[in-house]
C-alpha cells in the first residue's frame, strides 16, 4: 500500500472487498469481462497506426486493476516475448492467477505485482502498453492517475483503459436514497470529466466512447450478493460503519420495486466509459495544481562544454 490518501474513498476497504471476492470474482464478473473484450479488442487498432511497423511487439505491457489475470494472460498469448505485468491492490487477486498461460514451459509467466495505482512501482517511461479494465471508478483524482500512467509510458505509448460513469446503479442509488440519508453507491465522473483528465495529464489523441449495459435481478438480495461477489462493495469513507439495519433495507427493496421490468426482474444498470490514447512526446506539459509541468530525459538536455 501506498501513503496517499484518496479523499473519497477508503483504500483499504477496497481492498479487503476485492481480497475476499478473490474466489468468487472469476465466475461472477461476467459484465467486467465483456468490457475487457472489447477493450481487447482495441488492440487491433494499433496495427492500423500508421506510426507504428506492422510487426511491432512491445516489451513490456502493464494491467492495471488485473483481478486475477484473464486480461493479462490474453495479453501474454498475443504478445508472447513481452513482459507482461499484471498489477493489482488484492493480494488474493493475484495469487488467483495461474501461474502460466497454456502448456508450453517455454513461454514466460506474468509477472504479479500487488501495488497501489496511484504509486506506480515502475520506471519512467517503461512501458510499451497500459491496460487497466474498470479499476478507475476506485479513484477520486483521475488527473493524478492519469499523470502516473503517462509517467510510466514510453513516449507514443498506448493507454487501454475504462471505468463506470455516473448513470451506474443509479435504481441502487435512489432504492437506498428514500431509506437512508448515508450513500450507498459511488459517485462516478462523467465522460466529459474522464476525457479532461486525459488532456490535463497530456495524453494525445484521446478515442472515447460510452455504452450503458443493464442487467436484471429477481430482487435487491440478489443484486447485493452479485456485488459482493464482484468486490463492488461501498468503500466510500462517508459510508456507514455499520450494518444496514432491517428496516432501512427493506425500505429500499420497496422503493426499488416499482422498476421491476415486464421479465419480472429488477433492472440494474451500469454506464460504461472506455478511452484510448497515446503518450505525448518528452516535454509536453502536465497541468499539476494550476502550473504546467514538462519534464524531458537527462540525454536530451544539450550540455555546453568548454574548450
Amino acid at each position: 500500500m501506498s501513503g496517499v490518501r484518496d479523499p473519497l474513498f477508503d483504500a483499504r476497504q477496497v481492498r479487503r472487498a476485492f481480497s475476499r471476492a478473490s474466489a468468487s470474482y472469476a465466475s461472477a464478473a461476467t459484465l467486467q469481462r465483456e468490457v475487457e473484450a472489447r477493450l481487447l479488442e482495441s488492440l487491433e487498432l494499433l496495427a492500423l497506426d500508421p506510426e507504428r511497423e506492422r510487426d511491432w511487439q512491445p516489451q513490456l505491457v502493464l494491467d492495471v486493476g488485473s483481478g486475477p489475470g484473464h486480461a493479462a494472460q490474453a495479453m501474454r498469448q498475443r504478445w508472447p516475448k513481452a513482459r507482461i505485468v499484471a498489477l493489482d491492490l488484492a493480494l488474493p487477486m493475484l495469487r488467483a492467477m495461474p501461474a502460466r498461460a497454456g502448456w508450453n514451459p517455454l513461454r514466460r509467466p506474468v509477472d504479479r505485482v500487488c501495488a497501489d495505482l496511484r504509486a506506480l512501482p515502475l520506471a519512467d517511461g517503461s512501458v510499451d502498453v497500459l491496460f487497466s479494465n474498470l479499476c478507475l471508478q476506485w479513484i477520486a483524482d483521475l488527473p493524478a492517475a492519469f499523470a502516473g500512467f503517462r509517467r510510466v509510458l514510453r513516449p507514443g505509448g498506448v493507454l487501454l483503459c475504462s471505468t463506470f460513469g455516473p448513470d451506474t446503479l443509479w435504481e441502487l442509488r435512489e432504492a437506498f436514497a428514500r431509506a437512508d440519508d448515508t450513500p450507498h453507491v459511488s459517485p462516478f465522473a462523467t465522460i466529459a470529466q474522464f476525457g479532461d483528465a486525459l488532456m490535463h495529464a497530456g495524453f494525445r489523441d484521446p478515442v472515447l466512447d460510452r455504452d450503458v449495459f443493464e442487467r436484471g435481478h429477481a430482487d435487491l438480495p440478489a443484486l447485493m450478493r452479485e456485488l459482493r461477489a464482484i468486490g463492488a462493495t461501498n468503500a466510500l469513507h462517508a459510508r456507514r460503519h455499520t450494518l444496514t439495519g432491517r428496516a432501512r433495507f427493506a425500505a429500499a427493496a420497496e422503493a426499488y420495486e416499482p422498476l421491476r421490468g415486464p421479465d419480472g426482474l429488477l433492472p440494474a444498470s451500469w454506464e460504461v466509459v472506455t478511452a484510448m490514447a497515446w503518450a505525448p512526446a518528452p516535454g509536453a506539459p502536465i497541468r499539476e495544481g494550476g502550473n504546467e509541468i514538462a519534464s524531458f530525459p537527462a540525454n536530451r538536455i544539450p550540455v555546453r562544454r568548454r574548450s
